[in-house]
């Protein structure tokens, strides 16, 4: 494995020259982690900052009600962790929604390297407000919306970060702007994002698929999205709903 290619890639460490990486590999393992693994839980006395190399990472915190709610799905190159974001990322569960590959680096060795390397730490803050940005707009739509909006918005969310455009997709020739989600997500795993149940969240993908924003081919087969119907279908309905 070419840590050095990989390191080069994650969003935070582009612009290290080689001699930095070098000095920095032997402090991030890498391990291949299995789909459904639980990766940090709350209260982990170790401070670490992780690094996605492959697979899909979702973080999400539990309620008073006990229901989990979801604040982000990460994709390769993203990192996650103790990253000073918010008082609530104390209490952040990270799980792998399929089998992945993450690096690990404490943080007060990320502290370290980013002293040694200024326009680092700039970078990281650029990152945190991006992040802070998401989390933001996606507690809004958690919180005041509806969970057809809230389907909506985790469905373009994915889109964003995972679809796949293709001119010839099994199915839909002729038909452009699909976008296939690579991501596999069950319905019950969308329902724990959205704060639903899994047979509520089944109803509204159906509903989804008979006005054409999405269709699904088979049982584990790839979700795809009509990426301009899902924006549309977002903006009828832009006002908050609490139904």
């Amino acid at each position: 494995m070419n840590k050095l290619k990989y390191l080069s890639r994650v969003e935070l460490f582009r612009e290290l020259s080689v001699e930095a990486l070098e000095n920095m590999k032997d402090d991030i393992p890498i391990e291949p982690i299995a789909k459904g693994t639980v990766i940090t839980a709350p209260h982990r006395s170790q401070r670490m900052i992780y690094l996605v190399k492959a697979g899909v990472v979702r973080l999400y915190t539990i309620t008073e009600e006990g229901k989990e709610f979801t604040i982000d799905v990460l994709s390769a190159g993203h990192l996650f962790g103790d990253m000073g974001l918010y008082e609530a990322e104390a209490n952040l569960f990270a799980v792998t929604l399929e089998n992945s590959v993450v690096c690990k680096i404490d943080a007060e060795r990320l502290k370290q390297i980013m002293r040694e390397n200024p326009d680092l730490g700039i970078r990281y803050i650029e990152i945190l407000s991006a992040r802070l940005r998401e989390v933001e707009e996606l507690l809004e739509h958690m919180a005041f919306s509806s969970l057809r909006k809230r389907l909506l918005f985790l469905l373009q969310k994915l889109t964003e970060k995972f679809g796949s455009a293709s001119e010839e997709t099994d199915g839909f020739k002729g038909e452009p702007g699909w976008y296939r989600l690579d991501v596999e997500v069950t319905h019950q795993e969308l329902a724990s994002m959205t704060g639903s149940i899994r047979e509520t969240v089944t109803e509204m993908m159906n509903r989804f698929a008979a006005e054409g924003i999405l269709k699904k081919t088979g049982y584990r087969k790839p979700i795809w999205i009509q990426k301009e119907r899902l924006k549309t279908a977002l903006e009828d309905g832009k006002h908050f709903s609490f139904s």
